[in-house]
């Protein structure tokens, strides 16, 4: 299947499966798309389940301004074709928490330079930057990832580094990366 059907496919699958009413509460949330179906995570899973991950795919999905599409795009991008050039320019056209927190849960958590990526992006002064990075080191320390002492000295610099006047998630993302680094180090 080509590129251009496959894009048809998957928009045919998300009009069918629409949810006007979750759809609604999003926007009235403050999740702003320019189209936003309003399907759950949990089906979101199963269309993407349907069609063979595709960097062509992917990318084009991502470009949209369609909350299931960027979702998708990260469900279907291929770790081994997606270059770390690539993510650092993703994780700048990264419009909300939302999206924040489904890319790196359905990629960039599984991307082989995932803890570097994790650190620089902490360390940027982008706080939708900041999130992805706290995010990423929080799912790489439930995954079990263990930081030598450098890198604990630096996640924990740069946790203490956020302000109490940033965002909601941002500081959630912190906490939630701490509660995960001190679970693994209680002695």
């Amino acid at each position: 299947m080509d590129v251009t059907t496959t894009i048809q496919n998957i928009k045919k699958e998300l009009r069918a499966n629409m949810n006007g009413v979750a759809s609604s509460r999003m926007r009235e949330s403050g999740l702003a798309y320019h189209v936003n179906f309003g399907i759950e995570l949990p089906r979101l899973q199963i269309i993407a389940n349907e069609f063979e991950p595709n960097h062509e795919v992917a990318q084009q999905l991502w470009h949209e301004n369609v909350r299931e599409s960027k979702i998708l795009a990260a469900m279907l991008m291929p770790v081994e074709r997606f270059l770390p050039d690539v993510a650092d320019i993703w994780v700048e056209q990264i419009p909300n928490a939302e999206i924040a927190q489904t890319t790196v849960m359905y990629l960039f958590s599984r991307l082989p330079y995932a803890s570097e990526k994790a650190f620089e992006w902490m360390a940027n002064g982008n706080e939708t930057i900041q999130l992805c990075g706290f995010l990423l080191i929080g799912r790489l320390l439930a995954q079990g990832a263990e930081l030598n002492e450098r890198s604990r000295q630096e996640f924990l610099d740069q946790a203490e580094s956020i302000s109490p006047e940033a965002s909601l998630p941002l500081r959630k993302a912190v906490q939630n990366a701490k509660n995960h680094y001190y679970s693994n180090h209680k002695n």
